[in-house]
């Protein structure tokens, strides 16, 4: 029990802060390798300035996700912001924005996969090879989450980490090789290359530099700790992120400046390979000209070719994730027709969502190969999702004046009794017109953007009015789906966790019941925190007893083949705490023991204590109570 409870321990300080950052950065980071280039298309010589203030606009996002999701602990990110500060059609365009982004995700980071696998097969490099090997890896992976193959966390935080070390490395290679400054100097023509239409459209274009900040929020509700793990991973996200992207322009920039080429002023690292470019793969271009050669050069581009081409892959991977994940929280929400939620007799997973629209609709995005228009539509969703993001954290400031919130971002300035955030206002105004400048310059993004937007509102105000017949601002949650002969079965079991209590008892018969349905369990544990402090206050001493609780319910799950996810919350009443945990989660049970000693109150014996009595009778579901194996009078 001991060995278990150690490998628990550990496990779970791998699934904490450094494992979103790993998530998050292995999509994050994995963009340089066509963002790059896409950006460079548009911004020529002013390509570092243009990631610089895409950076700014990142930084501001990140502290609303960072603010929100600790709030909100839950899969859906903008869309979950949303529904708490607004209301369900405002978080179903959120929702939909981010389907779009995950699409676009999907079919670029796969497109760019054969490009980087060209050094082994040159055709891969162009069309048509490369839309049929995107086209593979996306069919390869949605029938790889149909089966239910799971992402290995460990392998997410080395490869995040072996990526970061070979992008710094690249970044001193070329400050030690071709780092000039009068090159850079002489790149930029103001107002003529680039224009400033193409400049400010550079900007959202620049954005898909970031994409992968909504995988933070989509992994909360597996995360232990959400108020300490959660804001760390992503101020490391934002620092490691924006530090490639503040140098490795500069050295793209000097490698392969901007020069006339047909005429135009124009850089090989938007060209593509038709006409000498390396726009299919720029990272691959700078390492052909920092200025080494010989068998050294053979080798720097068959480890960063394969490094890229994996980690384009993994980020393939977390777009299909991501996309089965929101749609299926949609259909829970009754946002999308609840054939979305359906999931597979054998693999139990959403496989209708996965062919649908991680499969079908990104392979089509796909065909036409066209990397500047797979850029602009991803500019038009994020910028549409994060202006959302940002306008629910002020409306949930400005709704929560006076009150406890579990993290609160900075910076802020107080006016009329609310704490405004003042990185959401700066954020929300620049991906707001960052949005507006896609639409107006884009003609194709602006038709084919909208189009989107449009198609999913019909769908949503049909499938509300006509077959639900429901309000469409609204928020109904989808009904427990039971098997057709079992006349109980619980898929989401919430077991809350505190020192005096009969956890243990409560676990192993929670354990049991999941076993026997193959259900997951959230074993669930409160801080209460006095009124005198804030909620994020630095309590080492009750997050070291918290985790020793969790991991000794972890290994219980483990001794049954259970599946278990810790939880700490911080908050001033344990009951409420367990109640709203138990609502976010949708969860059909929770299993909780009474206190070992019954004490007495007012010359009776009180059977339960204060926590369960606050869950009998606020649950919104099933309450089981373990009867302890002891108790003393």
């Amino acid at each position: 029990m001991a060995r278990r409870r150690r490998q628990a321990h550990e496990l779970e300080r791998v699934l904490g802060a450094n494992a979103l950052f790993a998530t998050a950065y292995g999509n994050v980071g994995s963009s340089i390798y066509y963002a790059l280039g896409v950006t460079a298309f548009f911004a020529l010589g002013l390509t570092p300035v243009v990631f610089v203030i895409a950076g700014l606009f990142f930084a501001a996002t990140a502290a609303t996700y960072a603010e929100g999701t600790v709030s909100f602990p839950e899969a859906g990110g903008s869309s979950s912001f949303a529904r708490h500060a607004f209301n369900e059609v405002v978080s179903f365009g959120a929702a939909w924005a981010q389907m779009l982004n995950y699409v676009i995700t999907i079919a670029i980071s796969a497109f760019f996969v054969p490009h980087y696998l060209s050094i082994f097969w040159e055709p891969l490099k162009q069309n048509p090879w490369d839309i049929i090997g995107g086209a593979v890896v996306i069919v390869v992976l949605v029938a790889l989450n149909v089966v239910g193959i799971q992402e290995s966390a460990r392998i997410n935080v080395v490869l995040a980490a072996v990526d970061f070390g070979t992008q710094v490395l690249l970044v001193l290679l070329g400050f030690a090789l071709v780092f000039s400054p009068h090159t850079l100097a002489t790149n930029v023509h103001f107002g003529t290359a680039p224009s400033w239409g193409h400049f400010l459209l550079a900007i959202p274009v620049g954005m898909i530099a970031y994409t992968g900040i909504e995988t933070v929020s989509n992994l909360s509700e597996e995360a232990r700790d959400p108020v300490r793990s959660i804001p760390r991973s992503i101020l490391m996200v934002a620092i490691a992120v924006f530090a490639i992207y503040f140098t490795l322009p500069l050295i793209a920039l000097s490698a392969l400046p901007v020069h006339l080429i047909g005429g135009h002023q124009q850089t090989l690292l938007g060209l593509q390979p038709s006409h000498g470019g390396f726009a299919n793969d720029p990272v691959l271009g700078l390492v052909e000209h920092l200025g080494i050669g010989g068998a050294f050069l053979s080798v720097i581009k068959v480890y960063v070719g394969l490094l890229a081409a994996t980690i384009l892959f993994i980020a393939t991977n977390a777009g299909v994730i991501g996309a089965s994940r929101i749609t299926y929280a949609m259909a829970g929400y009754r946002q999308l027709p609840s054939l979305f939620r359906r999931l597979h007799p054998k693999f139990k997973t959403p496989w209708i969502s996965l062919v649908v629209f991680a499969g079908f609709i990104s392979i089509l995005v796909l065909l036409p190969g066209k990397t500047n228009f797979l850029g602009t539509m991803y500019s038009f969703g994020a910028m549409l999702s994060f202006t959302i993001a940002h306008a629910s954290v002020i409306q949930l400031r400005r709704r929560s004046a006076g009150q406890d919130i579990p993290w609160r971002a900075r910076p802020n300035f107080r006016w009329r009794g609310v704490d405004w955030p003042l990185f959401a206002v700066i954020g929300g105004v620049g991906t707001g017109l960052s949005w507006l400048d896609v639409v107006i310059q884009y003609p194709s993004t602006r038709y084919a953007g909208l189009g989107w937007i449009a198609v999913g509102f019909v769908i949503y105000v049909v499938y509300r009015r006509r077959v639900l017949n429901v309000p469409l601002s609204e928020t109904v949650r989808a009904p427990v789906e039971y098997g057709v002969a079992a006349a109980l079965e619980f898929r989401s079991i919430l077991v809350p966790i505190a020192p005096g209590y009969a956890s243990d008892e409560a676990m192993d018969f929670a354990c049991r019941l999941a076993a026997e349905r193959r259900a997951s369990i959230v074993a669930f544990t409160a801080i209460e925190v006095p009124l005198d402090m804030p909620l994020d206050t630095d309590l080492p001493e009750e997050v070291r007893e918290a985790n020793e609780q969790l991991d000794e319910a972890r290994a219980i799950g483990d001794s049954y083949g259970v599946r278990v996810i810790g939880r700490i919350s911080r908050t001033r009443n344990i009951g409420r705490a367990i109640v709203d945990e138990a609502i976010r989660r949708n969860s059909e049970i929770i299993v909780m023991a009474g206190p070992r000693r019954v004490r007495l109150q007012r010359g009776r014996r009180q059977i339960f204590g204060d926590a369960v009595d606050f869950v009998l009778r606020h649950a919104p579901c099933r309450v089981m109570v373990a009867t302890p194996r002891e108790r003393a009078a």
